[in-house]
């Protein structure tokens, strides 16, 4: 029986990497994608797929790589890319509308586009693999920063919770399962640029194989695993 496929799309340094390793460590054969990632196999034998996500078209070509690669689709989707356009100063409306599209595209639109692709790859799955898309999300979707630094980013997190909610909410019959993924520190205040690969690996890794009753909105804590917050 061929192995499980995980296709990890933002395949950064931090996150990324340690998610790309966890799973391949229990078993999955894992394909990254990036802007500067080299095609073919990277060092650590991954499949390596070249995909600018701020371009919503470009997805259906990455599923296409990994299926042509692994001869299956992917069980597991992990959408860990992210954009964001700062403003000059605390001017909200000095963002270009070019750039909060390119950001929407990254943060949004492209998940939608890969979260379509992903349900059309599970229809055609067979044995007992778990079908799971994680979006890695922070606490932009509930609360408001008080600067304006990340605005666009938590324009997108906002409007892609509500996509895996409703994606979830439907499809979670089907068992397929859709996962609004945040870290917090242990007091529910956002992590910020704190947040912990490791952390982020083990937890993806449970939820890939559908341990406990964890809700589409996954608030989690560092050695704690899930964790519900008001």
């Amino acid at each position: 029986m061929s192995k499980p496929v995980a296709l990890i799309l933002g395949s950064g340094p931090r996150v990324g990497a340690a998610v790309a390793a966890k799973f391949a460590s229990t078993g999955y054969s894992v394909a990254i994608t990036s802007r500067k990632a080299a095609e073919g196999k990277s060092s650590e034998g991954y499949l390596s797929v070249k995909a600018d996500l701020s371009n919503p078209s470009s997805v259906s070509a990455v599923f296409d790589a990994v299926k042509a690669e692994f001869k299956a689709a992917p069980s597991v989707v992990i959408y860990n890319a992210a954009a964001f356009s700062p403003p000059a100063g605390d001017d909200l409306f000095s963002i270009p509308v070019e750039s909060l599209d390119a950001d929407l595209n990254t943060n949004t639109v492209s998940v939608y586009a890969a979260a379509k692709e992903a349900v059309k790859g599970w229809a055609t799955l067979t044995g007992d693999s778990k079908k799971v898309f994680i979006y890695t999300g922070n606490k932009l979707n509930t609360w408001v920063a008080p600067m304006l630094l990340t605005a666009t980013l938590g324009i997108g997190k906002r409007a892609t919770s509500y996509l895996i909610g409703s994606a979830d909410t439907r499809y979670a019959k089907d068992g397929y399962r859709f996962f609004y993924a945040d870290e917090r520190n242990a007091d529910g205040s956002i992590k910020g640029m704190a947040i912990d690969g490791e952390a982020h690996a083990d937890f993806f890794a449970q939820l890939a194989s559908g341990e406990g009753e964890i809700p589409w909105h996954a608030t989690f804590v560092k050695g704690q695993g899930y964790t519900k917050f008001e």
